[in-house]
């Protein structure tokens, strides 16, 4: 997998490539700013949304069996998962008992932070992302690169390629002709489906429904064609307490994730249609730790809108794939930790603390601050207490700085080449030539030092 640092230089080895994906990246921030000088209470509205967050957040439990208690009466059965492993276990029990072989799924990280897709593969399901993106990146075997734009570090011509290659279409880079192969291909899905999955973008507790927001339309054609059972995947985190409260998420959503005023399709699911069945899986899946850590916890807030990333240096200039968590960019650099502090210790430092991703995020979390105390913890070790006492110990006596100085002006002059090799840092800098003899010496020499 290799660490971020590893994985960018990879990615910046096609400079060309990597400077366009900076300019695509950085497109859809102008249109958020463009978005937001649109409204007058734009700053209200952001701290309106991390209020209702908030108490949501704090009051979370209460919600929850709330919408359970609503979807059940509605109609629509509940499942608890408190893990990943649970979560794909109940949806595919569910299929199972419904004798699916083929499912058409609509975008959800959630799925794709359980691994849900070769999950249901290895048990003979043949699972059909149906967001366009989506289906790019799984004929082409990879990760999503962006989580609002899944596909965006592929360019027209490699998903002409892609498309001949899996569907047999005649080579080429039109946008137009591309998107009309894939509505045909991905109709003969909708019509055939055993089972559609989702996602869940708001859950409303007050109403037990759940709101599915897409631009393709394809989550209500999933839901609606054919398929006799609907699964929504839902964090704990997406509920908002009442129907009032929609309002303010849906006009945030779009505007700070593809600058529009709202997604095309805002679609709400309350009860099952006649004759089908509607399931929602509410999953855990680590959120209760991080909803319990008082540094982390506004975390829960996100709405994955992916405006931090739009706008974050270190993502725009290292690509999406660079990251080893499913959510990259600041708010994946503050969240994977949380699942395993060991694997994903180097994410934190993927950052230039330069603030601008709390800066854009319409909920307010506030994502520099929470990047340095992952900092801060993680650069508690041993290792690091004992360089630090032992540097105090030389700086505090002039023998030993004496000493260490010498040592030092030695090492440097015959091993720097060396001494850069070792490390990234060094590797990309050049070392200031260094004089012959330090200042104490030089003043000794010259017969001015005295002790």
């Amino acid at each position: 997998m290799g660490t971020h640092a590893q994985n960018a230089e990879k990615f910046l080895t096609d400079q060309e490539r990597a400077a366009w994906f900076n300019r695509s990246i950085w497109y859809q921030r102008d249109k958020r700013d463009a978005q937001s000088k649109s409204i007058q209470n734009w700053e209200e509205l952001r701290d309106l949304a991390s209020r209702i967050k908030a108490h949501t957040l704090a009051n979370l439990a209460a919600y929850l069996e709330e919408f359970a208690a609503k979807a059940e009466a509605n109609g629509v059965q509940i499942h608890w998962a408190e893990d990943a492993d649970a979560h794909n276990r109940i949806v595919y029990d569910i299929l199972k008992r419904h004798n699916a072989t083929m499912v058409v799924k609509s975008k959800s990280m959630l799925t794709e932070e359980c691994g849900l897709n070769p999950f249901l593969e290895k048990r003979g399901i043949e699972v059909v992302d149906t967001d366009l993106g989506e289906r790019i990146i799984q004929f082409a075997g990879e990760k999503p690169s962006h989580i609002v734009m899944p596909a965006i570090h592929k360019k027209r011509e490699e998903v002409g390629q892609i498309f001949e290659k899996h569907l047999g279409t005649p080579l080429s880079g039109d946008p137009v002709f591309l998107t009309g192969e894939a509505r045909k291909h991905l109709r003969q899905k909708f019509l055939s489906a055993d089972a559609a999955l989702s996602g869940v973008n708001f859950a409303i507790a007050e109403t037990g429904s759940i709101v599915i927001c897409t631009n393709e339309g394809n989550a209500d054609l999933g839901i609606n064609a054919r398929a006799g059972v609907h699964i929504a995947s839902m964090g704990i985190e997406k509920i908002v307490p009442k129907a009032e409260h929609l309002g303010v998420f849906t006009r945030m959503l779009a505007r700070n994730a593809t600058g529009q005023p709202i997604t095309t399709y805002t679609s709400h699911y309350t009860r099952p249609a006649q004759g089908k069945e509607m399931h929602v899986v509410i999953v855990d899946n680590n959120r209760s730790k991080i909803l319990n850590h008082p540094d982390f916890y506004e975390a829960l807030k996100c709405i994955r809108c992916a405006a931090c990333m739009n706008t974050c240096p270190v993502f725009r200039n290292s690509g999406g794939h660079s990251y080893n968590f499913v959510i990259p960019g600041p708010i994946g650099s503050v969240l994977a930790p949380m699942y395993d502090i060991k694997q994903y210790r180097d994410m934190p430092f993927a950052s230039t603390l330069c603030g601008s991703c709390a800066n854009v995020c319409p909920v307010r979390i506030p994502l520099d601050r929470q990047l340095y105390r992952w900092r801060q913890i993680i650069g508690k070790s041993i290792g690091k207490k004992f360089i630090l006492a032992s540097a105090g110990k030389i700086l505090s006596s002039p023998v030993l700085l004496s000493v260490f100085e010498s040592i030092s002006s030695f090492l440097i002059k015959n091993f720097s080449s060396f001494a850069r090799a070792l490390t990234p840092w060094g590797r990309s800098r050049e070392l200031p030539q260094i004089p012959e003899m330090t200042f104490k010496q030089w003043y000794k020499k010259n017969g001015q030092f005295k002790r």
